[in-house]
């Protein structure tokens, strides 16, 4: 286990999670607002799996898995990547559908930032959001990130960067 907050536990993922994460990733509503906003196949899935192993190793963290610390369900996944190689780690998360609503996706982020400041010494940690998804950028905002610039994606849509700055961090 990485770390526990009022009602979720978030750990690493384990082969039993495949079942519970495919159905997010395979969920095209889910999906909208992750990557690229389309659902993956079970096999994009394992490769997931596979890239976030790597990330580990190389890096002590990823992509992690969310439980209802009540149940011991799976309800989403949460982590820290680096897109393409950039510099900030990036946050990232999703939830099932049947969850949405709960203020899960506040509480992880919030306790992942922490988790990146004091166990990996992460000073800034960013997140990308499309400009018209107002529940993540409500998220965001409370979880004290703050809307730092925009771009234009290849498509025309917009993307919103939001910072964090870990307080105590250098």
């Amino acid at each position: 286990m990485l770390f526990e907050t009022d009602r979720l536990i978030c750990r690493r993922w384990l082969p039993q999670d495949m079942g519970a994460l495919y159905a997010i990733y395979s969920d095209a509503e889910a999906m909208r607002w992750v990557g690229d906003g389309q659902p993956i196949t079970r096999s994009e899935c394992e490769a997931w799996f596979s890239i976030t192993e790597r990330n580990y190793a190389s890096r002590g963290y990823g992509m992690f898995t969310v439980l209802d610390r009540a149940t011991g369900a799976v309800v989403g996944f949460c982590g820290l990547v680096h897109p393409g190689g950039q510099t900030d780690a990036e946050i990232k998360y999703a939830f099932a559908r049947s969850q949405w609503g709960q203020g899960f996706a506040t509480e992880i982020v919030r306790a992942m930032l922490g988790y990146g400041a004091a166990a990996h010494g992460l000073a800034r940690i960013i997140a990308t959001v499309a400009a018209e998804h107002r529940a993540s950028q409500r998220v965001l905002t409370k979880s004290g990130l703050v809307h730092e610039s925009s771009y234009a994606e290849a498509d025309g849509s917009i993307t919103d960067i939001y910072a964090w700055s870990a307080p105590n961090v250098r």
